[in-house]
């Protein structure tokens, strides 16, 4: 059998070598990622995953092996053996790990030519993301994304060693699977053997999960793929990985502390991060009032402040007008703004209105008094309540939304982090979690004229709210809990439903007949009725979770092969169209639909 290496076998990778192997005979191999000739001879940086070595084909040293490298090209695939030497004084790099070293070749072998690249393989490479996802096989070497995948495989180890740690079993759970749709669209899968019928790819494996606990498994563990088809954006995929945990005999306390010990763990893992716990803990009502958001981020201030109580008899109709409707108004203080132009209030006005508000009213509080067209509706005691609520100074620009809560809350909390981003005062380098526990049970689908569970119907609700369900559902609060990271939700859990009856009426409360709940769920409430524990768990968003340890702004830059905002791969070009044959076979026909 013939070997294109001969008897040329790797002996270091291309960042190991340091003055400790000087005078050592190496063999490397990796790509080529440039080439210099200077004056007869030729360096070569010689690249494989862990980094970089310099090369020199001196003709002094070896001409026949100097000749041959005059073939070499960047992104060439090539062996070498030679031998370690000490750079000349004052010649080392102190950028490479092995800046202090070169290797003269003895012995060359090129494994493989290749084309000009599309692009350099380099970090700073200035070229647009399409094209780096169609040629993702290049772009994967650059050295930034290998860092990345690295980090990203040294995450799941960590995890995985802290949940083996504390007796969690790693199960694997159906792919094919049964649609279920109380949250986002299910990816369907047509089945061959059962014509018109359908499996659906999972969301998550909620189900399956507590039917481990219900089964006798008091501690799963899975480091799974989910899909979802719905929008996509930066932080989005149709394909992601959640780090999946359910436990039994367990309150919300139990579940927080082991989550919070898998952070701490990883983080002083993966980047050497001390990460101090407990984490500080909101309740959903709080973060809503203090910050807009269900995930707010902690690491500078400007908090939100409702005034609809000092405006509901004000002179300005707007903000009464909203309030005796139910509405409320809010304002955000920015501190010392006051300068701030009127093109960059427009700015910021039309920036809330994204979020849907129809307006930014806007006070600048200076010496000589307020500066603004709303100013002249309030009276001087209204005036002091709102200047003592929003703690106002002079030098600062308030903002003011009035409508419905849900609209102010949106846009002043996005807004407030907006702010925040072009004032500076995010510590980039700072990681501040946050629970945010309580949430409401439901909410009401204005489209479906119906409630919905606001994180899945499985959750439990707290036991004081039970006698709510029926009266006053969107006033009933669950046992669910996310975890936030610096304005971003990296998990999500509860304790669940583990009695038929309550899960029952959990389903008539957000509008499901017997007859619809039984076709979706039989399998779960017939498990419930069969002697389920208490039980609860937590799923993180992994991806996500590894784009902030990396410091990255899209999870894309963390998974080997993503798609892209229309949930295409432009590598493989996917998805696509498939033969008539596979259609018929599937019993399946292709409906044209217009551009």
């Amino acid at each position: 059998m013939t070997d294109i290496l001969g008897n040329m076998r790797r002996t270091h990778n291309c960042c190991e070598l340091s003055s400790g192997h000087a005078d050592s005979e190496v063999v490397l191999m990796g790509w080529v990622q440039r080439r210099r000739d200077h004056g007869g001879v030729i360096f070569v940086d010689l690249r494989d995953r862990e980094g970089i070595t310099q090369v020199v084909f001196n003709p002094d040293f070896n001409k026949n092996v100097h000749e041959k490298a005059h073939a070499i090209r960047s992104e060439y695939v090539i062996g070498i053996r030679g031998k370690v030497s000490m750079r000349p004084d004052g010649m080392s790099n102190p950028n490479l790990k092995t800046g202090d070293i070169e290797v003269f070749a003895t012995e060359l072998k090129i494994l493989n030519e290749a084309g000009t690249p599309p692009f350099l393989i380099e970090d700073s490479v200035d070229v647009s993301e399409n094209v780096r996802l169609k040629y993702r096989h290049i772009d994967l070497r650059r050295p930034n994304i290998q860092k990345n995948l690295i980090l990203r495989h040294k995450s799941a180890e960590s995890v995985r060693r802290y949940l083996n740690g504390l007796g969690f079993i790693d199960i694997e759970t159906p792919v094919l699977t049964k649609s279920t749709p109380e949250g986002a669209r299910d990816y369907l899968v047509p089945s061959r053997v059962n014509p018109g019928m359908f499996y659906a790819l999972p969301q998550s494996p909620q189900l399956f999960k507590q039917l481990l606990m219900i089964s006798g498994f008091d501690r799963y563990y899975q480091i799974v793929r989910c899909f979802r088809d719905e929008d996509l954006r930066a932080d989005r995929q149709p394909e992601f990985t959640q780090i999946d945990l359910e436990m039994s005999f367990v309150g919300e306390e139990d579940i927080m502390g082991i989550a919070e010990g898998m952070i701490k763990t990883l983080f002083k893992d993966v980047s050497g991060k001390d990460v101090k716990t407990p984490f500080q803990r909101l309740s959903y009502a709080e973060a809503m009032d203090r910050f807009g958001l269900d995930k707010p981020d902690l690491r500078f201030g400007l908090e939100l402040k409702d005034v609809s109580d000092i405006v509901k008899t004000s002179g300005f109709k707007v903000f009464a007008d909203v309030v005796k409707k139910g509405g409320i108004v809010k304002a955000l203080n920015a501190k010392g703004c006051v300068e701030f132009s009127r093109k960059e209030i427009d700015d910021l006005t039309e920036f809330a209105a994204v979020y849907r508000a129809k307006g930014l009213a806007w006070i600048k509080v200076k010496e000589e008094g307020w500066q603004s067209p709303i100013a002249k509706f309030f009276t001087n005691e209204e005036k002091e309540k709102l200047a003592q609520r929003i703690g106002m100074e002079n030098g600062d620009l308030v903002f003011f939304v009035a409508d419905q809560s849900k609209i102010a809350n949106d846009a002043l909390g996005h807004l407030r982090n907006h702010i925040a981003g072009k004032l500076k005062l995010i510590d980039e380098n700072e990681f501040r979690f946050l629970w945010v526990t309580h949430f409401p049970m439901m909410e009401y689908d204005e489209t479906e004229k119906r409630y919905q569970a606001m994180h899945h119907p499985f959750t439990a609700p707290l036991e004081e709210d039970y006698g709510l369900l029926e009266e006053n559902p969107l006033a009933v609060r669950s046992r669910a809990y996310d975890l936030v990271l610096n304005g971003s939700e990296i998990g999500g859990g509860s304790i669940r439903i583990h009695q038929k009856k309550l899960q029952e009426r959990v389903f008539t409360a957000l509008g499901m007949s017997p007859a619809s709940y039984n076709e979706k769920f039989d399998f779960l409430l017939s498990a419930l009725d069969s002697g389920a524990p208490p039980h609860g768990g937590i799923a993180f968003g992994f991806d996500r979770l590894v784009m902030m340890l990396c410091g990255g702004a899209s999870i894309r830059d963390v998974i080997a092969f993503p798609k892209t905002q229309k949930a295409a791969c432009l590598l493989t070009n996917a998805p696509s169209e498939t033969s008539r044959e596979q259609l018929d076979e599937l019993c399946l026909r292709v409906k044209t639909v217009k551009a």
